[in-house]
């Protein structure tokens, strides 16, 4: 019996440990609306979705500056390195990063769509979700 309990204790233990192990390795995807509704702590790695907002894109030398919505708020991100070569206004973007103490999104990398019919699926779901989807607009 006392081998039992041990081998049970042994299981709890080996999975507590690759669970919270997993939760640190975690990144969540937000919309600029879930960014302004949910308080998200500071520097924590996470990704937003949304569409580049036409006339945002600012660019000085390798370091990129545009506003990402999902068509009822936005949020300003900078972006330092070479933009995907896909990367334009009106696009479906992923940017991975973390938020700074001003409030500013700092993306550490950035995902584009691949061609003019699909969007990162992220995006997709959040723009079903604030109603802002056009059916055959996308795939």
């Amino acid at each position: 019996m006392i081998f039992i309990i041990m081998g049970v204790a042994a299981m709890f233990a080996a999975a507590f440990f690759i669970l919270n192990n997993f939760r640190d390795n975690l990144v969540f995807f937000y919309t600029p609306t879930e960014l302004i509704q949910k308080n998200i702590s500071k520097d924590k790695q996470i990704r937003i979705g949304g569409l580049v907002e036409s006339g945002s894109v600012i660019k000085n030398d390798d370091i990129t500056e545009f506003s990402l919505t999902d068509t009822n708020n936005s949020t300003e991100v900078i972006f330092k390195g070479i933009l995907p070569p896909l990367f334009r206004e009106g696009q479906g973007i992923v940017a991975q990063g973390a938020l700074g103490k001003d409030g500013v999104f700092v993306a550490d990398n950035l995902l584009a769509k691949h061609d003019e019919k699909y969007m990162p699926p992220e995006v997709a779901e959040a723009l079903k979700k604030s109603g802002n989807w056009k059916p055959g607009e996308f795939k």
